[in-house]
């Protein structure tokens, strides 16, 4: 019987299966997405000045990696105090102020062998409402801040946290061994993008599994997000995210958000970019890249920052788009 002859067969035994079979995934491909660079100037310290975008046609996954700054060796005395010095806010407020009240709590939501998971509400937030979240079965109407700790000596670390009324994220490594503790730099977003007064994620509900680690991400606007957290250590927090199903290009499906006001005053000074798997990455200041394609790209510093100096690096790589089998394809015979 010729390959033609069984497909056809086939598809009239099993004409369900057929069809179903048509988009199955079977491979991955490794692909290069679109950078749009929406940064804009500041003399202030606080506000989100530095904006990167990721699209593409269609994304199945892709992975978030926190990297220590080149330069941890060499940090002696670390800063992570707010710098107010360059802001002129007038008489509005800051536009990421809070505006809506709550009453606030926390709540130790999972506490085992490798990992805490705390959840807070807080006094205000500046937007209007609160997720549902899951933690091992057990559901709560929500918070503004889910705090990851990781339990690798005699005090939990804290290395993630997710906003989930907005869709923010931060993530660090453990912390170097001579400093014994580091800061929070530049956030993340995943997922469909959308404006709100800023670029956020809308999700209606999240799930989260403590051991191994995994946050299933429900959004507003239809589809899923699995965040994988596949490691913790003092190299990297590592995060795998899988669309369910493969975002499409109506959004953005990631998003660095930073700032910058100079070399030594920035969470973000410079992106280091590779067009091939293989290829030598190219270094750009942030300032200066309008866009690009990338098959991996490293938002980060190597001149040492006088603020938030010890916050890492975010990479975003291993994009891929999925591949679908080809029944319909004509087959030569035997």
């Amino acid at each position: 019987m010729t390959r033609k002859r069984a497909k056809r067969l086939f598809q009239t035994l099993c004409p369900a299966l057929y069809l179903a079979l048509l988009s199955v995934p079977v491979c991955a491909q490794r692909v290069a997405v679109g950078i749009d660079n929406f940064s804009t100037p500041t003399t202030c310290a606080e506000e989100d000045n530095v904006s990167f975008a990721l699209s593409a046609a269609a994304i199945g996954k892709f992975r978030i990696q926190a990297l220590h700054p080149p330069y941890v060796d060499a940090i002696r005395t670390d800063s992570s105090a707010p710098d107010f010095s360059g802001c002129n806010f007038g008489e509005a407020p800051h536009p990421t102020d809070p505006r809506h009240v709550f009453v606030p709590r926390t709540t130790g939501l999972y506490d085992g062998e490798h990992i805490a998971i705390v959840g807070i509400t807080f006094a205000s937030f500046w937007r209007p409402h609160r997720v549902p979240v899951t933690v091992a079965g057990k559901p709560d109407a929500g918070f503004h801040l889910i705090q990851v700790f990781h339990k690798s000596g005699a005090t939990p670390v804290e290395v993630l946290v997710l906003y989930p009324a907005d869709g923010y994220w931060r993530a660090k490594p453990l912390p170097a061994r001579h400093l014994g503790v580091n800061a929070y730099g530049s956030s993340f977003l995943l997922g469909p993008i959308e404006q709100d007064g800023r670029p956020v994620v809308n999700i209606a509900r999240i799930e989260i599994e403590p051991e191994p680690l995994s946050v299933r991400l429900h959004f507003a606007s239809g589809g899923q997000a699995t965040v994988m957290v596949t490691e913790i250590s003092d190299l990297r927090t590592a995060l795998d995210v899988s669309f369910q199903p493969a975002h499409d290009a109506r959004r953005p499906f990631a998003m660095l958000r930073s700032m910058y006001v100079a070399d030594d005053n920035a969470d973000a000074s410079e992106a280091i970019w590779w067009s091939e798997p293989a290829g030598e990455g190219r270094r750009t200041p942030v300032m200066a890249v309008s866009s690009m394609q990338a098959t991996a790209v490293r938002f980060g510093r190597t001149v040492r920052s006088l603020h938030n100096t010890s916050a890492p690096d975010l990479m975003f790589d291993a994009f891929e788009a999925p591949a679908t089998v080809d029944l319909t394809a004509t087959s030569q015979t035997r």
